[in-house]
């Protein structure tokens, strides 16, 4: 087999396919990766993590400007925001070296450059001055997605930002317009506001984090108006002008009005990186900018694969992982057990944070599921009252029929670290009748999640 023969390659070295890349490695296929940036993609180097960092960041702020409640004396904190920053570039480069280390640990060839299709079983790679014939019997699409970009709001005009800009600011905006609701663009209000600047979202939809519960997105929403974060729900941007070192805002729909703000911050969603891929004459098929695949990950062209954010919702990390290893365990023969997306968990860092896993309570009742609905409040667990921790809430809906466990909702302190427990459980079909039997140890928040369950059939001890 000549150097540039392989099983597989993989194009896209993001939390897909570097993962696709080491169990392709593992089952014995001669594996190659193709990256035109940094290993780990922007989940690594400009997303998860270092927004994460940050975000750590900011919550260590808040816990110190309220350290008398805790009797400690302490003097007022001042947040340094560009040693934030600097920390959160050493942690992804931390672990941008960690897959470097892995590709090398299994045997992984790292290709440089940008990847096209140049017929069947064959890429060209263009890399610094040159193009490389790469031949392989299957290729894995792992390209990942791209901010969204606006009418005369793209990252190439003043003032306005997207994720890579809002983690390397020059300096801390005096104000802010987000534009965008959900999970990125209410992680940044959030970091923003704890440093000092004055936050304005702009939503289209009735709330934020719409996707999210309805019960759990009108609490954030009262929580982060409380916070002094203003939002502007039902609204859209009807013109946006730049003019004396910020931007005039004119906002349409509802809430519609005049606003300023230094920094435009555009979290309007992402599309999938389909451009430049050969994918013109084969068999792929492109809808909205994602590729089109089965449950397996396989396209309509063979041989050619797609998975992650390029291959669709949802877009999250840890869901382009495990199609990675669907995919590959296909490709090898096995017989790997499909994604089903109503069991992947998703999580939002803001403050207060939001986790959830299944169906909200108006999907449940709109697809004509009879549902048992439970919830228990921090304010009532011990641990979250030791904490001084006590806002929010854990939410589960039960088939009322079969006892299944369809759907969970958290918001509270750390609930992104106790989301697991409820997606265990729905992964192993558990009734609330193993639930109820769990014995959850005390005192931790995971005891509301106990309460939950018992609330929803009339058993809550505590509440």
């Amino acid at each position: 087999m000549k150097s540039d023969q392989f099983d597989v390659v993989v194009v896209g070295a993001g939390p897909g396919g570097y993962v696709a890349a080491i169990r392709a490695a593992q089952l014995g296929m001669r594996t190659a990766i193709v990256e035109k940036a940094e290993l780990g993609g922007v989940c690594l180097n400009w997303g998860c993590i270092p927004t994460k960092a940050m975000l750590r960041s900011v919550d260590v702020l808040r816990l110190m400007r309220k350290a008398d409640q805790f009797g400690i004396k302490a003097v007022e904190p001042e947040p340094d925001l560009q040693a934030i920053v600097a920390r959160s570039r050493n942690v992804a480069g931390q672990l941008q070296r960690g897959v470097t280390h892995l590709m090398k640990k299994n045997g992984i060839t790292v290709i440089k450059g940008q990847a096209r299709l140049a017929g069947k079983g064959r890429l060209s790679v263009k890399g610094e001055g040159a193009e490389t014939p790469v031949m392989a019997k299957h290729i894995v699409l792992a390209t990942g997605a791209r901010a969204r970009t606006l009418p005369g709001l793209d990252a190439r005009a003043d003032g306005v930002w997207h994720y890579r800009e809002a983690l390397t600011p020059p300096s801390l905006p005096k104000s802010m317009l987000v534009i965008g609701a959900g999970a990125i663009g209410i992680e940044f209000a959030s970091f923003y506001h704890a440093l000092g600047a004055k936050v304005d979202v702009v939503e289209m939809a009735e709330h934020v984090l719409p996707v999210e519960d309805v019960e759990i997105s009108e609490y954030v929403g009262q929580e982060l108006r409380k916070q002094g974060i203003t939002l502007h729900l039902g609204s859209n941007i009807a013109r946006a002008e730049r003019g004396n070192g910020g931007w005039a805002v004119q906002l349409g729909g509802a809430q519609a009005g005049r606003l300023q703000a230094e920094v435009i911050l555009v979290a309007a969603g992402i599309v999938g990186n389909v451009e430049g891929l050969g994918l013109e004459g084969t068999g792929v098929k492109v809808v909205n900018n994602h590729i089109v695949t089965d449950e397996y990950g396989a396209t309509g062209e063979p041989g050619v694969h797609a998975i992650g954010d390029v291959a669709g919702a949802p877009w999250l990390a840890h869901k382009a992982s495990h199609e990675a290893l669907v995919c590959i365990e296909k490709i090898a023969g096995l017989d790997p057990r499909p994604i089903d997306v109503n069991r992947v968990p998703s999580c939002t860092y803001s403050h207060p944070q939001v986790a959830r896993v299944g169906l909200t309570e108006r999907q449940a009742r709109e697809l004509g599921r009879k549902v048992r609905v439970g919830k228990f409040p921090f304010s009532a667990n011990g641990k979250a009252i030791a904490l001084g921790e006590t806002g929010g809430f854990v939410k589960v809906i039960f088939d009322a029929e079969l006892g299944e466990l369809i759907g969970a909702h958290m918001v509270g302190e750390e609930v992104t670290e106790m989301i697991q427990g409820y997606t265990v459980a729905a992964e192993l079909e558990t009734t609330e009748a193993e639930l109820m039997h769990t014995i959850f140890p005390h005192p931790t928040l995971s005891e509301a999640m106990h309460e939950a369950v018992l609330s929803a059939y009339g058993k809550a001890l505590h509440f």
